[in-house]
C-alpha cells in the first residue's frame, strides 16, 4: 500500500481509501481513481503523488479550483498529512503509509485536528466499516455486501457510517423520519434539493449556458422537462421521501438552477422589504421592520454562489478570491451586496434591500408616522427654496426613503444630476440625469468613482446635485459644489445624530486628501449646510425623522445648530410599538424672514407646540 485518502463530504460521511499506486486523479467521471459524480467537480479535477515519503497535489485545471487550507492552489504544492484538501464538497487528507496504522488506532484525534478549522463534526470509523481498497476487496460484512469496483473505475457511493446526520444513499430510499408539522425536516429536504441540482446539472450542464438566455421561456420549459424527468425516475427507486411535496421540489430545483433559488418567493412578496442571506441554510427576510427566519433556503454554497452570479453577471460585474464583495442591483433596482469566502466564514453572504415600486410620497411617510404634516411642508419649503440638506441616519434608517421625498419637491423646470453607487433614486422630473459609480474591472483598472462622477457633474450644467451617499472625499467636492452656485443640493450620509453628521462631514473632508486646517473645513462645513435631517429607526421596527436643525453658522470653534423639530420617546405601547410625539422647539429658521420678505408664503404655524 503506498498511501491512502481520508475523504468527507462537507455534512456527510467519512470514507478510508487505500490505494497501492503512486499517484492518483480525482475527478467527476469514471476514468479517475476517485470518482465525485458532482456538478461543482470537473472531469479531471486534481492528482494527488505520494513518492519518497512526500505529498504534492496538483490541479488540472479545474473549473472550480483545489484548495488547501483555504488557499486556491496556483500550481503543484506540497502539503502534510494534516493539511485539508478541499475538492468541490469534498475534504481530502492524505496520509503517506507509515501513518497508515496510527490512524486506524485513533482516528478520531487526527480528523478533529486535521479539521478543526472547519468546525465539522467528523464521525469516527472504522476498519472493515470505512475501509476500502483498490483491487484488494474487503470481506462483506453479509451476504448483500457488493463487491468492490476495479482500480481505476473506483466510485465514491455515499456509504452510511456513524455520523449525526449522514446524507441517505442515492440508490436507496432516504430514512422516513417523522418532521413536526407533518412536513420533512429541513436538513433532509436540503439534502434532497441538492441531490437533485446536481442530477440536474449532469443531465443539463447549465454552467455552460449563455447567460442572455436566462429567464426565457424555452429553457425554463426544457429544464422544468429534464428536472420532472429526473424527480420521476428517484421517486419510483423509492429516493423520495413520502413526505416530500414533488412539485414543491421541481419548483424549488428550477428557481435555484435558473432564477434566485429561495429568494425568488421573497422577491415577489410586496411585504418583504429586506432579504438576508447569512449561510445556505440561514435566510432571514425583513417585514414591516422587524426580522424572521424564512422557511427555504439554498441547497449548498455553490447556490448561493451561482445566485450571485447571475445578479452580477449581467451588469459586467464580478465576484471572486480577488474581488470577495461587490455592490449590484437586480433589475427592479432593488440593491445587492454580496461577500464570498474566505472572508464571509459560513459561506457566501447576500443582502437584498428591495426596491420600492410604488415609491412613496410625503403623505405616506406622513400617515406611517414618519413625520407630521407641519414637518413635511416645513421641508417642502426648503427644498424649494434651495437650502442644501443632508439627511442623516444609521443603517436601513429609511434615508434613500426620504432622499426621494426631498427631491421630488424639485421644481420641473430645474436640471437634476443624482450621483449613486446602487441606482435606487427614482425622481417623476423630466430634466434628470442619472448617474452610476463602477468598480474596478478584473485586472483593478476602470474605476469611476462617487467623487469622479461629483466632479463630471459640475460640468454638466446641473441647478441640483443629488448624491446618494457621502462616505470619502467626495464630500469636499459636494460642500464646494453647495458654496459655489449649486444651491439646493441635497445627499445623505451615516451618522446618529445631526451634530455627529457635521463632524463626519469634517471627518470625509479630510479623506479627500486635501491638507486644509480644521477650521477651514469647519467653516466650509457652516457655510454650505444649511440643514441637517436626523433619520431614525426604533426598536419596534418603525422609522421617524428624530429630529430637524438648522446650521447657524460658526460659534468659537464649534459649528452651531439649533434643533427645530423633534421626537420624544415615551415608552412602549402593549404591543411593543413606540409611544412618542413630534414637536417644534419654537425656534423659526432665518431664513423664514428672507422668504417672507420675498414676499414668499410660509406656514409659521408649523413651529408653535399644539
Amino acid at each position: 500500500m503506498a498511501f491512502s485518502i481520508i475523504l468527507t463530504e462537507k455534512g456527510g460521511p467519512t470514507q478510508r481509501l487505500d490505494f497501492d499506486a503512486e499517484e492518483i486523479t480525482v475527478g467527476r467521471v469514471d476514468e479517475n481513481d476517485i470518482c465525485l459524480p458532482k456538478g461543482n467537480i470537473s472531469k479531471k479535477h486534481t492528482r494527488i503523488v505520494v513518492k519518497d515519503g512526500k505529498i504534492i497535489v496538483l490541479d488540472l485545471k479545474s473549473t472550480n479550483g483545489t484548495y488547501v487550507n483555504g488557499k486556491k492552489l496556483a500550481g503543484p504544492q506540497l502539503i502534510q498529512p494534516s493539511d485539508n484538501v478541499y475538492i468541490g464538497d469534498f475534504i481530502l487528507n492524505v496520509e503517506p503509509p507509515d501513518l497508515g496504522a496510527a490512524a486506524h488506532v485513533d482516528a478520531g484525534e487526527d480528523r478533529a485536528a486535521g479539521r478543526a478549522a472547519t468546525g465539522e463534526d467528523v464521525p469516527a470509523y472504522t476498519g472493515e466499516e470505512a475501509t476500502h481498497r483498490a483491487g484488494r476487496p474487503a470481506p462483506p460484512a453479509n451476504e448483500d455486501a457488493k463487491p468492490t469496483p476495479a482500480p481505476g473505475q473506483l466510485r465514491i457511493s455515499r456509504v452510511a457510517v456513524t455520523t449525526p446526520s449522514p446524507r441517505p444513499p442515492i440508490s436507496q430510499p432516504a430514512p422516513r423520519t417523522p418532521a413536526r408539522g407533518g412536513n420533512l425536516a429541513a436538513a433532509d429536504r436540503g439534502r434532497t434539493l441538492s441531490l437533485v441540482h446536481d442530477r440536474l446539472i449532469e443531465a443539463m450542464d447549465l454552467r455552460r449556458l449563455d447567460l442572455d438566455a436566462l429567464g426565457s421561456g424555452e429553457l425554463r420549459e426544457k429544464t422544468e422537462a429534464t428536472l420532472r424527468q429526473i424527480v420521476g425516475k428517484m421517486d419510483a427507486a423509492g429516493v423520495l421521501d413520502a413526505l416530500l411535496d414533488r412539485d414543491e421540489l421541481v419548483s424549488d430545483v428550477l428557481n435555484e438552477a435558473l432564477g434566485l433559488g429561495p429568494l425568488e418567493i421573497y422577491l415577489a412578496d410586496d411585504t418583504v422589504s429586506e432579504i438576508m442571506v447569512n449561510a445556505p441554510s440561514e435566510v432571514y427576510v425583513e417585514r414591516a421592520g422587524r426580522l424572521e427566519r424564512a422557511q427555504k433556503g439554498f441547497s449548498s454554497p455553490r447556490a448561493v454562489l451561482g445566485a450571485i452570479e447571475r445578479i452580477v453577471a449581467p451588469l459586467g460585474r464580478h465576484v471572486d478570491e480577488s474581488s470577495p464583495f461587490v455592490d449590484a442591483r437586480l433589475p427592479d433596482g432593488s440593491r445587492v451586496n454580496a461577500i464570498i469566502p474566505p472572508l464571509a466564514l459560513k459561506g457566501p453572504a447576500l443582502t437584498i434591500r428591495k426596491f420600492k415600486r410604488d415609491l412613496f410620497t410625503a403623505g405616506d411617510l406622513v400617515e406611517r408616522g414618519t413625520m407630521t404634516g407641519g414637518m413635511a411642508g416645513f421641508l417642502e419649503t426648503c427644498v424649494k427654496a434651495r437650502r442644501n440638506v443632508v439627511v442623516s441616519g444609521g443603517t436601513g434608517s429609511g434615508k434613500t426613503t426620504l432622499l426621494n421625498v426631498l427631491s421630488g419637491y424639485i421644481p420641473e423646470g430645474e436640471r437634476i444630476v443624482t450621483i449613486e453607487d446602487a441606482a435606487e433614486l427614482q425622481l417623476a422630473q423630466e430634466h434628470w440625469v442619472q448617474l452610476e459609480s463602477r468598480p474596478p474591472n478584473i485586472e483593478g483598472k476602470g474605476a469611476v468613482t462617487i467623487r469622479d462622477l461629483v466632479r463630471n457633474a459640475l460640468r454638466m450644467r446641473p441647478d441640483r446635485i443629488v448624491v446618494g451617499e457621502c462616505r470619502g472625499g467626495e464630500a469636499l467636492d459636494m460642500l464646494q459644489a453647495m458654496n459655489t452656485g449649486h444651491d439646493g443640493s441635497l445627499t445623505t450620509l451615516h451618522s446618529n445624530s445631526p451634530r455627529d453628521a457635521l463632524a463626519r462631514l469634517e471627518t470625509l473632508v479630510l479623506m479627500s486628501g486635501m491638507q486644509l486646517p480644521a477650521r477651514a473645513i469647519r467653516e466650509q462645513v457652516a457655510s454650505a449646510v444649511n440643514l441637517v435631517v436626523q433619520q431614525q429607526r426604533y426598536a419596534d421596527g418603525t422609522r421617524r425623522i428624530s429630529a430637524i436643525s438648522e446650521v447657524c453658522g460658526i460659534e468659537g470653534e464649534a459649528i452651531a445648530v439649533q434643533d427645530l423639530f423633534l421626537f420624544t420617546q415615551e415608552g412602549f405601547d402593549a404591543e411593543g410599538r413606540v409611544v412618542g410625539r413630534f414637536a417644534p422647539t419654537g425656534v423659526v429658521p432665518a431664513f423664514y424672514e428672507e422668504l417672507q420678505r420675498r414676499g414668499v408664503a410660509v406656514d409659521m404655524d408649523a413651529f408653535q407646540d399644539g
